[in-house]
């Protein structure tokens, strides 16, 4: 994917990213992703999918993950390719959240960001956040993360 590659976002930047809404994409050649938090819920998009713009007027704020690489969107054909990459991320955690049993949509996304990331990127995630992505109490997620830690 051709795009100009941002510094790394600190701080200020996402802000203004918050502020602004522009349209970027995760940098897909990266383990990285950003939480979006938006009112009533959290999504999640992971390398390749585009932010900002349209789909996120509502953020609240926004949690980087793993070491976070913002690309400027490209020409037409790789923003609608970066839109449906988006798509199949909010179609991957739909699939979690499908599950009618607490605990395990709590497990599940614990095991997805470990395999995603690594134990110690997903240990850096609230369990509020966690719980507002997969529709959980953040004590379901709590218990999940102690269930893992005593095997």
């Amino acid at each position: 994917m051709s795009g100009t590659e941002c510094d790394r976002i600190q701080e200020n930047s996402l802000e203004q990213f918050l502020e602004h809404k522009q349209l970027l994409v995760i940098n897909p050649r990266k383990k990285n992703g950003l939480i979006l938090i938006k009112t009533y819920y959290a999504e999640f998009a992971g390398p390749g999918a585009i932010i900002g713009g349209c789909f996120d007027q509502d953020l609240v704020n926004v949690i980087p993950v793993g070491n976070l690489s913002l690309i400027q969107a490209g020409n037409f054909q790789e923003r609608q390719r970066a839109y449906l990459i988006r798509r199949q991320w909010v179609k991957l955690i739909k699939q979690i959240t499908d599950n009618p049993i607490p605990r395990q949509r709590a497990q599940v996304i614990l095991n997805q960001f470990e395999h995603w990331f690594d134990s110690e990127t997903a240990e850096k995630v609230s369990d509020e956040v966690f719980a507002s992505i997969v529709g959980v109490f953040p004590e379901t997620i709590k218990k999940a993360r102690d269930l893992v830690n005593r095997l």
